[in-house]
């Protein structure tokens, strides 16, 4: 089994829901700011693809050769909205256009650009897309995760997620993700979900 990964990412909320996940399993998730790798303005050019596949791969391929031998795990994910016919997609982290913020800010233009889209709309289906991506000795790997909800008209209350979290009410969970606490949101989210199947792959390595 693979006991150790570098976790490429430098989100805060990713790292809250995958450090755990990955020790429940085992396996320790060596960050970024762990593994003594500096944050490039590089990154902000990775994920210029058109699906979560090749951009989770183009992020953990660029990692893992600034990792010193390690295997690397990365992942793009991103909402699909019906009503915008499945935007904003791969432009999920920038669908506000503001590129001059960063962390909450960021995600409080987003929501509002995703709010201002709505308005008025009754069908607020929406679903969470996650590809988790393995680059290390044993080669190539992706992983998909996904999960269905509806766009709320508020924000609900509830530090359990980030970006969206607060306006994704699961259908699975009958709350949003921002309430659920961690175990739940790990079982329904996409995230969750395509992190397990890749978790599940390293164990019978």
């Amino acid at each position: 089994m693979t006991a150790r990964v570098l976790l490429a990412t430098r989100s805060a909320g990713k790292l809250r829901e995958l450090v755990p996940l990955f020790a429940d399993a085992g396996i320790e998730a060596v960050t970024l700011d762990a593994a003594g790798i500096a944050e490039s303005a590089e990154e902000d050019g990775l994920e210029t693809f058109e699906t979560f596949e090749e951009n989770a791969l183009a992020k953990a391929r660029w990692f893992h050769a600034r990792a010193g031998g390690l295997p690397v795990v990365a992942d793009d994910s991103g909402l699909e909205v019906a009503h915008l016919g499945g935007k904003p997609g791969v432009r999920t982290k920038r669908w506000s256009g503001r590129t001059d913020l960063t962390g909450q800010a960021l995600d409080d233009a987003n929501n509002a650009a995703l709010l201002a889209a709505l308005a008025g709309v009754a069908d607020r289906r929406a679903r969470y897309v996650c590809v988790a991506a393995f680059v290390g000795p044993e080669g190539e790997r992706t992983f998909r995760g996904e999960t269905a909800g509806r766009i709320t008209h508020a924000a609900a209350e509830g530090d359990g997620g980030f970006g969206y979290d607060p306006y994704f009410l699961s259908d699975e969970l009958g709350c949003t993700f921002a309430e659920a606490d961690r175990r739940s949101k790990e079982r329904a989210s996409h995230r969750g979900r395509a992190f397990a199947q890749l978790v599940a792959w390293l164990r019978r390595g």
